[in-house]
């Protein structure tokens, strides 16, 4: 959450000529809202319902760059069909990075409006744990936005390369 997914995901996306989907914003289109506002006047559970199958089908499609939100990881569901299914980044931020974009976010993640700095980090680090499986961890602390968009895209065509059957 707030770490840079969507903007790292368009530009990963774009070097490599590929469709992107930020999950978020595909929801908050279906809905004709903010991701705020589905929470509070549908409820966090149809939220992570749609989430769900809008990353299923997004996943089984090939060639695509996928931001998830947040907490997607927290499903079972999900988090089994993206390791089967992609490759899955985790952009890491250490804790004390993360917390200098609280006031940039807050407005815009539900989950952390209304809680303390401490609840914040005790989310933090409860989601960090449930991050921890993936196929490459990227850490941002000392890393610029296209160098970071450039590791990926390079990651991802060695993976293709390796994978892609031999003529």
């Amino acid at each position: 959450m707030g770490v840079g997914k969507t903007t790292i995901g368009r530009r990963v996306a774009k070097k490599l000529y590929r469709d992107f989907y930020d999950t978020d914003v595909e929801i908050e289109k279906e809905f004709g809202m903010p991701v705020t506002k589905i929470f509070e006047t549908v409820g966090e559970e149809t939220f992570r319902k749609k989430e769900k199958e809008m990353i299923i089908r997004l996943c089984k499609q090939r060639l695509n760059i996928i931001s998830l939100g947040g907490g997607a990881f927290l499903q079972k569901e999900i988090k089994d069909v993206c390791l089967k299914n992609c490759l899955v980044f985790f952009l890491d931020l250490s804790w004390e990075s993360w917390k200098e974009r609280i006031s940039l976010i807050i407005d815009s993640r539900p989950v952390i409006q209304g809680r303390t700095l401490e609840e914040i980090e005790d989310l933090f680090y409860q989601r960090q744990e449930v991050y921890s499986v993936h196929h490459s961890r990227v850490s941002l602390d000392y890393l610029e936005i296209e160098e970071t968009a450039d590791y990926i895209a390079e990651s991802i065509k060695l993976a293709w390369e390796l994978y892609e059957p031999q003529k």
